[in-house]
Parts: C-alpha cells; structure tokens; sequence
C-alpha cells in the first residue's frame, strides 16, 4: 500500500460517522455481518442497504441508497464487481464522502468515476482489518 492510500484510509476512518453498507444482511456467517457488526461496535453508524431486509443489527435496512434520509459518509461495498458502477452512481448521486469496495471487490472504472466526483476510494482491503491497522496506529 502506498503512502497515499494509507493516508485515504487513515482520513476516512478518522472522519467517518455514518457507513452504508451494500449488501448487508442478517446472516450472520456471512464476512458483511461481521464486519460491520465490528464497525458498529467501534462506534461508527451501520446503515444496511438490502431490499431483502427491513432490520440488521439493530437498524433498518433501506432497499437503495438513494433512500436513505441522512447524510452518509462512506459508502461499503459488499457486491460481486459487476454490481459496483451502480453503487458508484448511487452513492455519487446522495453525497456520499467515500466509496469503500471490500476484499476482491475490484472495479477500476467505478473507482475512477468515483474519483472523478470527488469522492475518496478504497478498493480490494477489508475496512475491519484497516480499522485494527489505524486503531493500532494511535
């Protein structure tokens, strides 16, 4: 990892209160239900996004960002690649600071269409195993 994306990666956590998660769901053995269980108990604000949802952990899940009715700070992206330019779009579209695509998610055109509208990217890292990364740092 360069200096740089640190330095993204370092900032968005510091300054992140509010993370939509795309692709959040009740299961619990699934890697988006740990992870954002760890993030809500680190103290940030899970937001579910899953229209096969209407709760998870404790917070109701909207079907589309675009439903959302507050601000969101980072937008976590728990889907298969070819799913991410619309997220992109979406989270574009409801001001959102950052777009976070999890391990594997690899999307180079969305993370620079992203870029482009000034949004901060993080692609293909864990945003729990950056958190114990930054935790650690301080």
């Amino acid at each position: 990892m360069t200096e740089t994306e640190e330095n993204v990666i370092d900032e968005i956590l510091r300054s992140a209160r509010v993370i939509a998660v795309v692709g959040l769901s009740n299961h619990a053995w699934r890697p988006s239900f740990q992870v954002s269980a760890y993030m809500q108990a680190a103290g940030y604000r899970i937001i579910p996004i899953n229209p096969n949802e209407t709760e998870v952990l404790g917070e109701r899940a909207y079907a589309r960002l675009e439903d959302v009715p507050e601000t969101i700070d980072v937008v976590n992206i728990f889907r298969r690649p070819e799913f991410v330019p619309p997220v992109v779009e979406s989270a574009i579209r409801v001001g959102a600071k950052a777009v976070w695509m999890q391990e594997e998610v690899i999307h180079d055109e969305a993370a620079r269409r992203a870029r482009e509208a000034g949004l901060r990217v993080v692609m293909d890292r864990c945003i729990l195993k950056e958190h114990r990364r930054w935790k650690g740092n301080q």
